[in-house]
C-alpha cells in the first residue's frame, strides 16, 4: 500500500531531512544514478502499465522512460560539476574603512519538497521525473503526490524509487509517495514540507495556493499551470516554405494527442493560409486520438465548443468530433479582431489535438493581439532573413511573454540541457525558475552567507579543500579548478 499523509511519514521527513541536507554530492549523484539503472532495468514493465493506465503508445512511453532516467544522469553530472552552489567567498580586509568581514556564501536546500505528479508525462513529469530529480539533487527529500491517471504506475515507480535509494544508501525516509486529492492539500499545508512543485491545470494549482496560503509559514509554489505558446509566421515564411510550415504545425499540435504544455495553441499567419490544402491533407492524415484519461476527454469537446463559440470563428481542418477510437484533430479560423473582442475565451488553453490559426494583414495587427496573451512556456517565430527588422519588434514583444523564443522550429519537445528554460510569466507558471534542464535545481535551494566562520563551523562545500574541487568566485573572480 502506498504511505498516507499521517504524523509518521512527516516526521520521517523532519527526521530525515538533517541527513540528505548533509549528504555529499558524491552520494546524491550516486542516488540518482541508481534510480536511473533502476528504471531502466524495469522499462518494460513499467511501459506496459503506463499503456494500459494513460493510452499515449508504447514507443512513445519506452521513450519518456529514457529522457526520465536521461534526466536523473544529468543532475548527477549537475550535482557533482557544483557550480549549481554559486559558492563565493569575499576575503577579509582590515584594513579597509571599514574594516571587511570574511563572508562565504552558497545555496543549501530548502528542505523536504512535495511534488504533485502531472497527467500528461507519466514518467518525465511524474513519480521519478524532473521535479523529483532535481529536488533530490538539491540535498531534500520528496513527497510525491500520484496523479489519479495512472495510480498503478505510480505505485511501482514509487517502489522501484525507494529500493534504488536504499540500495544507494540514502537515509530511510528519502522519498514517499502519498496519493488523494485531500491528502494532497493537507500536504501542501504539512508544516515539515518547505517548497511544492505541482504541474496541471490552471484551476489546480490556484486550489493548491489557496491551501499554501493557509499556512502560518508561508513556502515557495513552483507551479506549472497552462500556456497557449502563440505562433507567429510571416509572410516571408509562407512564401519560402509555407506547405511544410503547414505539415510541422500539425505534427506538433497533435504530438502526444495535443496534451503537451508546450503545444502551439494559437498561430497567427498571413490572410491566405488558413485555406492551404497542405494543412488539410495533414490533419486528415491523423487518426483519431485516445486521450490520457476520461477527465481530459470529457472536457476536450466542451473545450472546442468555447472556442466555436467566440465570436467568428470556424473548422478549417478536419472536424471536431468524439468516437470509439477517442477525439479527432482539427484546426479553427479567426481574425485577429476576433481575438481582441473575444479574447477571454479565444486566449485560453484546450487540452487536446486542436488549435486555432488567426489570420492577419499586418503585423502590427499581431502585435496587438500578442499584448492580450497571458504568460506562456513558448513562443515561435517562422520568418526570412530579409524581414529581420520586422522580426526584431516582434521577438521583444515575445520575449516579455514567455519564457523561451524559438525560431523555424515547433516548441513540442523540450531538450533536457544545461541551457534550456521551461517556464514563464503567469499562468504559464509561479516563479521565474524552469522545470527542466539543469537550473531547475535552483527551486530547492536558498543562500546563506557566513561571516568570519571557522573552518569547522563551514559546510562542507564551503571549506577550502571542497573550493578547490568547484567553479567559485573570491572577491569577484571566477575560479574554475
Amino acid at each position: 500500500m502506498p504511505a498516507r499523509t499521517d504524523d509518521a511519514v512527516l516526521d520521517d521527513l523532519a527526521e530525515t531531512a538533517r541527513a540528505v541536507q548533509v549528504s555529499s554530492r558524491t552520494e546524491r549523484a550516486g542516488w540518482l544514478r541508481g534510480i536511473a539503472d533502476r528504471l531502466e532495468a524495469e522499462r518494460d514493465g513499467l511501459v506496459a502499465i503506463a499503456d494500459r493506465e494513460t493510452r499515449p503508445g508504447e514507443a512513445r512511453l519506452g521513450g519518456e522512460v529514457l529522457r526520465t532516467t536521461g534526466q536523473l544522469r544529468m543532475f548527477a553530472e549537475v550535482v557533482e560539476e557544483g557550480s549549481y552552489l554559486e559558492a563565493v567567498v569575499d576575503t577579509a580586509d582590515p584594513a579597509a574603512a571599514p574594516p571587511r568581514p570574511e563572508i562565504r556564501r552558497l545555496l543549501r536546500p530548502i528542505g523536504p519538497v512535495a511534488v504533485f505528479a502531472a497527467s500528461n508525462f507519466p514518467f518525465a513529469f511524474s513519480v521519478a521525473g524532473g521535479d523529483t530529480a532535481s529536488a533530490l539533487a538539491a540535498g531534500c527529500p520528496v513527497v510525491v503526490k500520484a496523479h489519479s491517471g495512472h495510480p498503478e504506475l505510480s505505485r511501482e515507480t514509487a517502489r522501484l524509487v525507494r529500493e534504488a535509494l536504499a540500495a544507494a544508501g540514502a537515509p530511510a525516509g528519502t522519498f514517499a509517495l502519498v496519493e488523494g486529492r485531500e491528502t494532497g492539500l493537507r500536504l501542501a499545508r504539512a508544516a515539515a514540507i518547505r517548497a511544492v512543485a505541482f504541474t496541471g491545470s490552471l484551476a489546480g494549482g490556484r486550489g493548491l495556493l489557496a491551501a499554501i496560503a493557509e499556512r502560518p509559514d508561508p513556502i515557495p509554489f513552483f507551479g506549472e499551470l497552462g500556456s497557449v505558446n502563440p505562433v507567429v509566421v510571416t509572410p516571408g515564411a509562407v512564401e519560402a516554405r509555407g506547405d511544410a510550415i503547414a505539415d510541422g504545425l500539425v505534427d506538433s499540435f497533435t504530438l502526444g494527442a495535443g496534451q503537451f504544455c508546450t503545444k502551439p495553441g494559437i498561430v497567427f499567419v498571413p490572410a491566405g493560409f488558413a485555406s492551404r490544402d497542405a494543412l488539410r491533407r495533414a490533419v486528415e492524415r491523423r487518426p483519431a486520438f485516445a486521450l490520457l484519461t476520461e477527465r481530459i476527454t470529457d472536457a476536450f469537446l466542451p473545450g472546442t465548443d468555447r472556442l466555436r463559440a467566440a465570436g467568428d470563428v470556424q473548422v478549417v481542418a478536419g472536424s471536431v468530433s468524439r468516437g470509439v477510437d477517442g477525439v479527432t484533430a482539427a484546426v479553427l479560423h479567426t481574425t485577429v479582431a476576433n481575438v481582441i473582442r473575444n479574447s477571454d475565451a479565444l486566449l485560453e488553453e484546450c487540452f487536446g489535438p486542436l488549435t486555432l490559426l488567426v489570420e492577419y494583414r499586418s503585423l502590427d495587427e499581431v502585435h496587438a493581439a500578442l499584448a492580450l496573451i497571458d504568460g506562456s512556456l513558448t513562443a515561435t517565430v517562422h520568418a526570412e532573413e530579409h524581414e529581420r527588422d520586422e522580426v526584431e519588434g516582434l521577438v521583444d514583444i515575445l520575449a516579455e511573454r514567455a519564457g523561451r523564443v524559438l525560431f523555424d522550429g515547433w516548441p513540442t519537445g523540450v531538450a533536457v540541457t544545461w541551457g534550456q528554460h521551461h517556464g514563464g510569466p503567469w499562468p504559464a507558471t509561479t516563479s521565474q525558475h524552469t522545470s527542466v534542464g539543469a537550473s531547475a535545481i535552483r527551486r530547492f535551494l536558498r543562500p546563506v552567507a557566513f561571516q568570519n566562520a571557522p573552518e569547522y563551523a563551514l559546510p562542507a562545500d564551503l571549506r577550502d579543500d571542497a573550493l578547490t574541487r568547484i567553479p567559485h568566485r573570491v572577491d569577484g573572480r571566477l575560479i574554475v579548478p
